[in-house]
């Protein structure tokens, strides 16, 4: 599991929500803030499948919203173009990132 991956996708209306991190962070809490309150990491939401880089990659420029967690994740975001070197936050001190798509519609 280490060095893995792991995705899943929502799909919500004519929404496509891409969920993936380091698979190590599954089942982990992670403190919110500084509140005490505590954010569980779920397999239900981030999945558990392993994925490759490029099945990653495919997903996001497929995603209207993206949630990235994790180190190795954000790493692929960055070379992909989809983050930018600023475009992080930290989640209990672990790298992540959520991402929006915007219609000029």
């Amino acid at each position: 599991m280490p060095g893995e991956i792991v995705m899943r996708v929502h799909r919500i209306r004519a929404e496509v929500v891409v969920a993936a991190c380091d698979a190590e962070l599954i089942g982990k809490e992670l403190p919110v803030g500084k509140s005490g309150r505590t954010v569980t990491i779920t397999s239900y939401f981030y999945g558990e499948r392993p994925v490759s880089e490029e099945e990653l990659v495919w997903a996001l420029q497929h995603a209207t919203t993206a949630n990235l967690l994790g180190p190795r994740v954000l790493a692929i975001a960055r070379e992909g173009g989809f983050v930018g070197p600023d475009g992080t936050g930290k989640l209990g001190g672990v790298p992540h990132a959520e991402i929006f798509a915007m219609s000029s519609d």
